[in-house]
């Protein structure tokens, strides 16, 4: 067994990391590891309608999609996040109560009794404090984790907070649970890398084998390159989100304007614009331009930056209008 804990926070990176040990690396392997400021979003969701995006925006929160199925969570540096990477055989790797009875353990050494409650969560008094997904891959299965320890749950539920009107879709929904920190908890004055220690020491302590193991610089190589390629592309972490229809009426100077938009494969396959707003040349033309555009801010901007919006919405700015399709 392998134990990794390396000092990286970045939400790429890390879900990176893990895709290259996964498919890389031969040995069982554990890890722990923190995102700092990060959604996760699973891999069958779709990410638009997951996160509040203005709030996201907002905060500059970095938004990743990762391998697993399973909800969307948020990461922040009061959250401890656990791997374990196995070898098995068929038929039998997924076993989400064996990957969670370590941190049962733990937090019972601590006076802290938790629960492995419904598909894939861990709960303290019935609160939700970890959330688990798994993914397989060959003879390996990847089981992760979160950990609310002291996470600032105000941001938590901001950023997952999201209007259920304003997308249909067949994605898999996020399940909002109570969530609870393990910190309010605790008897013993802990913090969370103290948390993080006591979790290592109990993996040595079940694995005779265990040993540390740190990224080599061809590691930290390859790791980079598959951020680069997959972990950090809008094409990934949005825009592989299945087929969405959404809707959104915003009011603005110019009137009420209202959004009708369908997106495939993360591109605007259709778009109309309704309201009471006034326009000198045909709003056609406006839709029209944006048909085959990603459903990205940066490549609708660009294709705005093209023409007077004015000419079509008359006395709505810009940034009301790019607001307005998110």
């Amino acid at each position: 067994m392998l134990c990794i804990s390396h000092p990286n926070t970045d939400a790429w990176f890390n879900l990176a990391a893990e895709e290259f040990v996964l498919k890389n690396f031969d040995q069982d392997v554990f890890m722990l590891w923190q995102n700092d400021n990060a959604i996760v979003v699973g891999k069958h969701q779709n990410t638009l309608a997951e996160i509040n995006y203005d709030f996201v925006k907002e905060q500059n929160i970095k938004v990743v999609r990762r391998l697993s199925g399973g909800g969307t969570v948020y990461h922040d540096m009061g959250n401890l996040n656990f791997t374990f990477i196995m070898n098995g055989h068929e038929g039998q790797m997924v076993d989400f109560r064996k990957f969670t009875q370590p941190i049962i353990d733990v937090l019972g050494k601590l006076g802290v009794e938790a629960k492995f409650e419904g598909r894939n969560d861990l709960t303290i008094n019935g609160l939700k404090f970890s959330g688990n997904a798994e993914h397989v891959y060959k003879n390996r299965v990847l089981h992760h984790g979160t950990l609310l320890f002291s996470s600032e749950l105000n941001n938590l539920t901001n950023a997952l907070k999201v209007n259920p009107l304003k997308f249909q879709d067949k994605a898999v929904k996020s399940v909002r649970s109570r969530v609870t920190n393990i910190s309010e908890h605790l008897q013993a004055d802990l913090d969370v890398l103290g948390f993080k220690n006591l979790i290592m020491q109990h993996i040595v302590t079940m694995y005779p084998d265990a040993e540390t193991y740190l990224f080599t610089g061809d590691d930290l190589d390859a790791i980079s390159k598959l951020v680069s390629e997959k972990y950090s592309t809008w094409e990934w972490n949005f825009g592989y989100s299945p087929k969405y229809n959404f809707q959104k009426m915003i009011k603005t100077a110019g009137g009420f304007v209202e959004f009708q938009v369908k997106v495939e494969d993360g591109i605007i396959k259709d778009i109309r614009l309704f309201g009471d707003f006034f326009s000198s040349r045909d709003i056609s033309e406006l839709e029209a331009l944006l048909i085959n555009v990603a459903h990205r801010e940066d490549a609708i901007r660009s294709k705005l930056s093209t023409i007077n919006l004015n000419d079509y919405l008359h006395l709505v700015q810009l940034d009301e209008f790019v607001a307005g399709i998110f």
